[in-house]
């Protein structure tokens, strides 16, 4: 158990009876929860964590071949669920962490009592009909600049996936955050991020799901919060007037309130609106 919480850099907040375990997205880690855990940790029992190759985690934990693929991912969860013994579990994922909740839930479904997504996408290439925000080819050569010039590359791409370009320390936070990671690392995880493809796992997931996807967003545009509401079983959609890919830093507040709406979704379902502004979708 130690060697888990050692390795993903596991730390609690908090003394609830439900658990919130919050999932960090690609070249984050923990911190980007600060705002969830200063709203939730008197009612909850909070778990944050960073994933291998992230934050403060175990760099030597780090295995090419496990985390190859989403499911190393999802495994490290799960190993984080069992060390602690958790159980009806409520859990909040970011990004690709949304599609990596997915997995594990698949696979545990008996751990988890809600999977909340926040921006969430469960395939990020443009394909037939199908959009995802970004061209194949486009892509690609993200990559190659990633090859060469790593820092110059988050320099660059960091702002721009936060959005809000009136608040430009935010984009700069980001920056930070990915330039902090070791770059081989970083790499690696960039493309079992973007080129993974979750569309078929959602219709596997039986727990009941969250989807809060921002009105703007240049890695998961509104094409994919529908998406993901009319192939997932059980799944409610908030439509935020939020921007940028990560709300829980530029809008907590309407964030928060939104969680808090969901988890009360008897009121939800009664006042077919949220308490802040947005767009819910319950049908």
């Amino acid at each position: 158990m130690m060697d888990i919480l050692k390795r993903n850099n596991v730390r609690m907040f908090g003394d609830g009876d439900q658990v919130m375990l919050l999932a960090h997205g690609f070249g984050c880690d923990q911190h980007v929860w600060r705002h969830l855990i200063k709203a939730y940790q008197e009612k909850y029992t909070l778990v944050v964590f960073d994933f291998v190759g992230s934050g403060q985690s175990d760099l030597s934990a780090y295995d090419s071949s496990r985390y190859s693929s989403l499911e190393g991912y999802a495994a490290d969860v799960l190993d984080i669920i069992e060390a602690l013994n958790l159980r009806n579990v409520i859990f909040v994922g970011h990004s690709v962490s949304s599609m990596i909740g997915v997995r594990a839930a698949i696979n545990k479904p008996e751990y988890f009592s809600k999977l909340i997504f926040v921006a969430p996408s469960p395939y990020y290439i443009n394909e037939d009909d199908y959009v995802g925000g970004l061209n194949k080819d486009d892509l690609e050569a993200l990559f190659v600049m990633m090859e060469s010039n790593y820092l110059g590359w988050s320099s660059s791409m960091a702002p721009l996936i936060m959005g809000n370009a009136d608040m430009p320390e935010l984009g700069e936070e980001l920056t930070v955050s990915f330039c902090a990671n070791d770059p081989d690392i970083a790499r690696e995880f960039a493309r079992v991020t973007f080129f993974s493809d979750s569309r078929a796992d959602l219709h596997k997931l039986n727990v009941p799901s969250f989807t809060l996807q921002c009105r703007e967003d240049m890695l998961a545009p509104l094409h994919i919060g529908h998406y993901i509401q009319q192939h997932t079983a059980n799944n409610t959609l908030v439509i935020l007037n939020a921007t940028g890919h990560c709300p829980h830093l530029s809008a907590a507040r309407e964030t928060i309130e939104a969680i808090d709406s969901y988890l009360d979704f008897d009121k939800v379902l009664t006042d077919a609106k949220l308490q802040s502004p947005g767009t819910i979708v319950t049908e």
